[in-house]
């Protein structure tokens, strides 16, 4: 599920046996201790202190579980701003996210196991009753497998666990015959037709009550699934084989997570996004820690605690590898791509991630748990809350908080494996903040906006399941639970299960498959199991050290940018350079810029990809300064975009022999004449000289009064446009420089200009790829005069100028055709219908900008998806995607204008394109020493 992209929860009970024991008869995993050393700098928290913040804990649970059961039950959510049940289908469609909710009493099913974690054995037993009576999982609604996964199936397994063990107590439950386990078997036949497909990954979606592909079912038909969506079932389906002894669900959950392994990126190790559950063919190849992924790698290691196969220890530790290699960049977690794993595929992060801390306490890598901890806390500190996203300068990306668990988890799991003070100092915050600003009458409400404070009508399921069990077990000692924590491994949702099922009903096959994809050297299993001598290495400070350098991460009042250009300004020494005044033909800008840790790469299709990386930076400050330019950049690139929103224009050639049957989509230019506002330009063409139009003309009079043909790349679009335009152009053509390149494979461009006024251009001036432009080029050859109409869309064919000018042989008509034929798709004006005209612009699912782009542009106000909106810098100028506009343009033309800008999918050339532009980019990046 896209807006989930993974699990929520994060983490695996802590043993307290020993300061680092087995957790499970065969996983030999090595965990974090309760009783681990405490390192000072935090002064301790009173007894007294911890037992009201615990009670402040549970005060806060009842306000939240009360108010559901008293106002929502036995709808799936409560609505706390309306004190009502949100019932799917009854209120406004949320989209992805209303997939959680399948008319099962989602909150109450999902709460079971925290109920018993905070002694409520009585509200927990009448809990059970509840579900058993009022409960259906046989509704005719299309639900997300994923989410059904880990909150229905999960909260039932872990309602189970907790069921059995009070029974066993002697003094609850003693009624109970395992009829939690009977749902959960009931609900597990009906999520296995989700996984009827060739690779074995499940379909997204499933119908409870039609299953898949059944009329009737309304699902069946998606292609892609995130790979967490997919790698995060075996802890839940494992559990339920192990429970009942069917091995089925265990050997599914299997077959999917191998999938997932072998179809991993070799290189870097690496997997993307999105993957197509036919193919297995990565669909988005972005790869990090966050929304899509993040459960995937949880689960693996976690499987191999709760079922004691090594093989799910070596995958684990193999991605970790990479992970640390390519997407850890202290204190950050930043997406990469997996063929160009070197490139950062965004500029901020999801608040997902904040689980990943948590993990690798588990792991056993305490260091860059604290700092990415740490860096978090930074943030919360200055927004209440952690944003849904948030660049990497901390400021607001995406400004919604569904009050997520995941850090809180981090917390809890930093505390067991440090015991410093500190963290229970860090909950204490999360408390007060959840109190004092998302505390209403009827429960506790998301923020919609972090920023200002405002509320959402939601309080998700995993907010219960999860938030009030981790920060109740932060402050609880041992003897304020009833029963061992330490023999039950959290699931992503953190419902409990227990850790004997490791060693019962084991009939599915161990089989180690790693081995066959993947040669494993010692070192991928450093730290698995470490030790305090190793953690702590005889310094009670050790946390306190790692956390002091990031105290300041995110700084509230000023810039370092702006006191960095005072004390240039101060010393006399030249300030930082500025993205407003970069130049990509200064060679002294290039210098800064290296000097900064900031690389130009010139990709196929032209443009210059501008990346940063810190460590290769002259200096701290110097990484610094780069960090402030890319960011610049960004703000730059977002602002041209957002001033200029401009549709795709066209090019028709009008002389004998074409007469307007060849229409060429052209990308507009966001500065010169608008053509949808102004009359179309019409006039002959002819080539400038120099070609690339980058100085003075030394062919005025073959331009004048023209439409002249000016070659991309070594100067600005403006500074071609202005030499043209003194020369007497009528308009411009520029023609892409990169051999090959096409509107069918390709973004379109939009071209800008060059951070001047440019209202002293008063030309028209158009973009053509390689392809489009050497369709006039030929004509050029062939016919000599070459008449075009410059134009915000394609106009009719004039039939009286047809029939006046009729070709003056029949080759004149076959060389025409011919010409025409390499425009493929291009040409659309039909012959039969003069009256109709269309014209074919791109593929409907392109995404070069979206892999390549060295920066996202996108903002919380206008963009929801991280995969739109990114742009590149090139040497012409800004080049902005307009792929996204063309279905806005199609949609809006489409009842009023004939001449509708329609989109044609293409075949697996296009994928290839892709693919072969990765392998190149990957080989230029090596021999570039990137």
């Amino acid at each position: 599920m896209s807006e989930a992209g993974g699990g929520r929860g994060s983490g695996s009970s802590v043993p307290q046996r020993a300061p680092w024991s087995l957790v499970a008869a065969t996983a030999a995993l090595c965990l974090v201790s309760a009783t681990s050393v405490w390192t000072a700098g935090a002064a301790p928290m009173s007894r007294e202190e911890k037992q009201k913040l615990g009670n402040q804990v549970l005060e806060m649970f009842d306000h939240a579980y009360g108010n559901y059961m008293e106002h929502a039950y036995p709808a799936d959510e409560l609505m706390p701003l309306t004190c009502r049940g949100r019932v799917r289908g009854q209120e406004p469609s949320r989209g992805d996210v209303d997939d959680a909710l399948g008319k099962f009493s989602l909150t109450l099913i999902d709460s079971l196991d925290t109920l018993v974690v905070l002694n409520k054995t009585k509200e927990f037993e009448d809990a059970v009753r509840k579900v058993l009576r009022d409960v259906n999982l046989d509704n005719d609604v299309v639900v997300s497998v994923f989410e059904t996964n880990i909150r229905v199936l999960g909260g039932l397994l872990g309602g189970h666990s907790l069921a059995i063990m009070l029974k066993e107590k002697g003094e609850y439950m003693q009624w109970y015959n395992d009829e939690l386990l009977q749902m959960a078997k009931q609900l597990g036949y009906k999520l296995l037709p989700a996984f009827n497909t060739t690779s074995g990954l499940p379909y997204p979606r499933i119908n409870l009550k039609f299953g898949i592909r059944k009329p009737e079912a309304r699902t069946g038909t998606e292609t892609d699934t995130c790979t967490a969506c997919a790698g995060t079932l075996i802890l839940e389906f494992a559990a339920l084989s192990r429970f009942t002894g069917a091995t089925i669900f265990e050997e599914y959950a299997r077959k999917a997570l191998d999938f997932l392994w072998e179809k991993r990126q070799r290189s870097s190790n690496l997997v993307g996004v999105t993957i197509n559950i036919h193919t297995g063919d990565w669909v988005r190849k972005d790869s990090g820690v966050g929304a899509g992924i993040d459960s995937y790698y949880e689960y693996l290691l976690k499987a191999y605690v709760l079922l004691g196969d090594d093989s799910f220890l070596e995958r684990f530790n193999t991605h970790y590898d990479a992970i640390m290699r390519y997407i850890s960049q202290p204190p950050l977690l930043l997406d990469v791509h997996i063929h160009k794993p070197m490139l950062n595929a965004r500029t901020w992060m999801d608040a997902l991630l904040a689980f990943f801390p948590g993990l690798q306490v588990l792991k056993g890598d305490i260091r860059p748990a604290i700092e990415t901890h740490e860096m978090l806390y930074q943030v919360i500190k200055k927004h209440n809350f952690l944003p849904e996203a948030f660049t990497t300068d901390f400021r607001v990306h995406w400004a919604q908080h569904p009050l997520r668990p995941e850090f809180a988890e981090s917390t809890y799991f930093l505390y067991k494996a440090t015991g410093d003070p500190y963290y229970l100092e860090v909950g204490k915050t999360l408390i007060e903040n959840l109190n004092k600003y998302a505390r209403v009458p009827c429960g506790f409400a998301a923020m919609k906006d972090v920023r200002t404070g405002s509320h959402e009508d939601r309080m998700d399921s995993f907010f219960l399941a999860e938030m009030f069990k981790y920060l109740y077990l932060l402050f609880a000692d041992k003897e304020d639970i009833i029963f061992d924590i330490e023999d039950y491994i959290f699931t992503t949702e953190a419902h409990l299960l227990p850790l004997w099922l490791s060693t019962t009903n084991q009939r599915v096959s161990k089989k180690n498959t790693t081995s066959e994809y993947t040669e494993l050297d010692d070192s991928n299993f450093d730290w698995t199991c470490p030790n305090t001598q190793i953690l702590f290495p005889n310094d009670p400070l050790y946390a306190q050290s790692i956390r002091e350098p990031l105290k300041n991460v995110v700084d509230k009042s000023c810039p370092r940018g702006i006191i960095r250009v005072e004390e240039s300004l101060r010393s006399g020494a030249k300030p930082p350079l500025r993205a407003r005044d970069f130049m990509a033909t200064n060679p002294e800008h290039l210098e800064i810029l290296k000097k900064m840790g900031v690389s130009l790469i010139h990709l196929k299709d032209g443009r210059v990809q501008l990346v940063q990386h810190a460590i290769q930076a002259a200096s701290s400050i110097d990484a610094e300064d780069g960090l402030r330019f890319m960011q610049e950049m960004i703000e730059l690139s977002s602002q041209q975009q957002k001033e200029q929103q401009l549709p795709p224009r066209a090019v028709q050639i009008i002389s004998h022999p074409f007469f307007g049957r060849v229409v060429l989509t052209a990308g507009p230019a966001q500065f010169g004449p608008d053509l949808s506002k102004h009359k179309e330009t019409r006039g002959f063409v002819a080539s400038s000289k120099p070609y690339n139009g980058c100085s003075e003309l030394t062919n005025p009079e073959a331009v004048m009064g023209k439409i002249a043909l000016i070659q991309r790349g070594q100067c600005m679009f403006a500074e071609k446009a202005r030499n043209i335009q003194n020369a007497g152009a009528i308009g411009g053509i520029v023609i892409d420089d990169n051999e090959g390149s096409s509107s069918d494979t390709a973004p379109l461009f939009q071209m800008a200009g060059d951070g001047k006024d440019t209202d002293d251009i008063k030309i028209p001036m158009l973009f053509l790829f390689s392809k489009e432009g050497s369709i006039i080029l030929d004509a050029i050859r062939e016919y000599e005069e070459v008449e075009v109409l410059l134009s915000d869309k394609a106009k009719d064919r004039d039939p009286e100028m047809e029939n006046e000018e009729q070709p003056s042989s029949e080759n004149d008509s076959q060389s025409a055709a011919q010409i025409a034929s390499r425009s493929q798709e291009i040409d659309l004006v039909d012959q039969e219908s003069p009256e109709e005209s269309s014209v074919n612009s791109q593929p409907e699912s392109l995404s070069p900008v979206d892999t390549d782009s060295a920066a996202s542009v996108s903002s919380s106000e206008q963009d929801s998806n991280p995969t739109e909106n990114h742009e590149t810098t090139s040497l012409d100028g800004e080049c902005t995607d307009l792929d996204n506009q063309l279905q806005e343009q199609s949609e809006t033309e489409e009842d009023s204008n004939p001449n509708v800008w329609d989109k044609k999918v293409q075949p697996i050339d296009s994928i290839l394109a892709d693919w072969n532009e990765d392998i190149e980019a990957f080989e230029m990046m090596d021999k570039d020493e990137l």
